[in-house]
């Protein structure tokens, strides 16, 4: 038996066969995903299903359009998979209506700015160094380029979102769209404060919710959705789906929003995501699911105050989400060293600028971590103490190869007994 004719069928007999190039490197993927503690804030491990929707015959079809309304014939059957995937989005949010096509986050995006502004519109958003997105009106994106992005960002003396300045902000510049929502703000949102400032000024509410929505879904914190007139956001983060994105809105913007996802800024969608989109929106109304997130929580607030007993500090004192921020300048080591000496001892978390941070974006001063993979996996609190130790050892030895070498040991040791994806041979 081929090592993934046990997972995905006899079919994939053929990728070995075909492509060893290719089938080595998924395999080594798998061993890398396994042995190393996977803290990146923005991935997780699917479900076994999610996986084999992905690699299905739906794949195939190409299905421009919208159900009942697609450009090309042959899409009765990819039409019931987009119908439950829409029927299970709003009714797990509680939304008024909901879009599954987006290929990604940023794909959402763009849909969102196309239906309801115009280059040279104003809007205001998350500034990126306080932990916004590109797509809120950095430079170096189109939303920076093609709108006038004003920013807003956190205080000084607490790193929380400062809703004076926000509103001060949006008083003077009056936007037409308002964006709340970031990738790296450990906080909550106060999204009720920001649909008053919203109505004061005319703006549209927009709700990025990339990085928090599967805690929504998980009914472990608020929800944007009866505030926002729209709410887009990833599905492969703590919602635990495949890659792509999707849009959650009020009726009375559905048919904006459809027209700028199809024909305004992409064709067919990927119907073998849309299906991994509708299995992980089931999985999401379970209370498995609703246990996991808010232990996705527990994990990371243990994982935050352990690092804080090891001399480093989370930023806005902590979190109350999945990711914490951590500002590591009392280690004498910036966070691009940390990334790069924790890749070495088997840890794999990203570098991050924190709020006013003295580093270049290129270098900075913090680290970013989550612990929705290591939750999907199954590990608790005295992981998260391990973990912060291990982080702490490999920042301050992790120049040693040595040194380094052992802790990686450590770490494979940790992750041997949380096995991903136990039913995959390699």
């Amino acid at each position: 038996m081929s090592r993934f004719e046990k997972y995905y069928g006899p079919d994939f007999n053929s990728l070995e066969k075909q492509d060893p190039e290719i089938a080595a490197v998924v395999i080594s993927e798998l061993v890398r995903q396994r042995q190393d503690v996977q803290l990146i804030a923005s991935e997780n491990f699917t479900s076994s299903a999610v996986l084999a929707a992905m690699g299905s015959t739906l794949s195939n079809k190409y299905a421009e359009g919208y159900p009942g309304k697609r450009y090309y014939g042959g899409c009765e059957e990819v039409d019931k998979v987009e119908i439950i995937g829409i029927d299970r989005a709003k009714k797990l949010f509680g939304a008024e209506h909901a879009n599954l096509q987006p290929h990604s986050g940023a794909s959402a995006n763009v849909a969102i700015y196309q239906a309801f502004t115009k280059p040279g519109d104003t809007i205001l958003a998350m500034s990126l160094p306080h932990g916004g997105h590109l797509t809120h009106g950095s430079k170096v994106n189109f939303s920076g380029k093609w709108f006038n992005a004003v920013s807003y960002g956190v205080r000084q003396d607490n790193e929380l979102i400062d809703y004076d300045q926000l509103r001060d902000l949006a008083l003077e510049h009056k936007p037409k769209m308002i964006c709340s929502g970031a990738t790296a703000y450990p906080s909550l949102i106060d999204f009720e404060k920001v649909r008053q400032i919203c109505d004061e000024v005319g703006a549209i509410m927009w709700v990025d919710a990339a990085h928090f929505i599967g805690l929504v879904a998980g009914k472990a914190i608020p929800s944007p959705v009866p505030y926002a007139d729209v709410v887009s956001f990833t599905t492969h983060k703590v919602l635990r789906g495949p890659r792509g994105g999707m849009i959650l809105s009020k009726d009375k913007h559905a048919a904006a929003i459809d027209k700028a996802i199809f024909p305004g800024m992409q064709g067919g969608p990927i119907m073998s995501a849309v299906a991994g989109k509708a299995i992980v929106l089931k999985e999401c109304a379970t209370a498995e699911y609703q246990s996991y997130a808010k232990k996705v929580i527990e994990n990371c607030q243990e994982l935050a105050k352990s690092l804080e007993n090891e001399g480093m500090r989370a930023v806005s004192g902590g979190t109350q989400t999945h990711l914490a921020l951590i500002d590591i300048r009392s280690t004498g080591v910036t966070g691009k060293v940390a990334d790069e000496r924790c890749g070495l001892s088997g840890i794999t978390l990203n570098k991050n600028a924190i709020p006013y941070d003295p580093q270049t974006p290129t270098v900075t001063s913090g680290i970013r971590v989550g612990t929705a993979a290591t939750t999907t996996q199954g590990m608790g609190k005295n992981e998260m103490k391990q973990i912060a130790s291990l982080i702490a050892r490999a920042i301050k030895e992790g120049e040693n190869e040595v040194k380094a070498k052992a802790i990686r040991a450590e770490v494979h040791q940790l992750t041997n007994q949380f096995p991903v994806y136990p039913e995959l041979k390699n």
